[in-house]
């Protein structure tokens, strides 16, 4: 089922920029098997196609890898090593949007994600906030999305076992995603 664009307040057709200062992508994983520890991406860039509906809309993202940021340098650095994302080998991270699907009143937005070389197909789960006017005379849309991987999927397969059992990062990632886009002057 397609949402009409109708239903949805302010729904324009077009292309949207992500605007970074004003976006947010983070992230948290299972650490020491106890707790989570959070992390964003501090670069990167993104296109959205908005169509005639929404199902007829696309989305397309790079995240410079090398912008992680934990909150510890010494993680961070670990984390652009060969041990993880490999940053001099593999700089980005890519999404490219395959589907759109209705969910109710959210999207299910269906995609190739590029990590390390490797692609799989991910599905985030996006809610749209609202589209209205910006205070310079523009237009400008939020999302919300989230997503979870697995990262040994996609290369980052390092295990450090825990004495006494478990492991000292988790295997999933949860992503989540708070998106502001600026429709592009025609």
């Amino acid at each position: 089922m397609t949402l009409a664009t109708t239903t949805i307040p302010g729904y324009l057709a077009g292309t949207w920029s992500i605007d970074p200062t004003h976006s947010d992508i983070s992230f948290s994983v299972r650490h020491m098997m106890v707790s989570k520890v959070k992390g964003r991406f501090g670069s990167f860039s993104g296109t959205i196609v908005t169509g005639a509906t929404p199902a007829q809309s696309s989305v397309t993202a790079e995240i410079d890898l090398n912008s992680i940021d934990t909150n510890n340098a010494q993680r961070d650095n670990h984390i652009r090593s060969a041990d993880f994302f490999e940053v001099e080998k593999y700089p980005t991270m890519t999404f490219r949007s395959t589907s759109v699907d209705s969910d109710g009143e959210d999207y299910l937005v269906t995609g190739d994600l590029n990590l390390k070389g490797i692609t799989k197909s991910v599905t985030l789960k996006l809610e749209l906030n609202g589209i209205g006017p910006d205070a310079y005379g523009g237009t400008r849309a939020g999302f919300s999305a989230s997503t979870e991987i697995s990262r040994k999927e996609f290369g980052v397969d390092i295990d450090m076992p825990m004495d006494g059992g478990g492991v000292v990062i988790g295997d999933k990632i949860s992503i989540a995603l708070e998106i502001e886009a600026v429709l592009d002057a025609a």
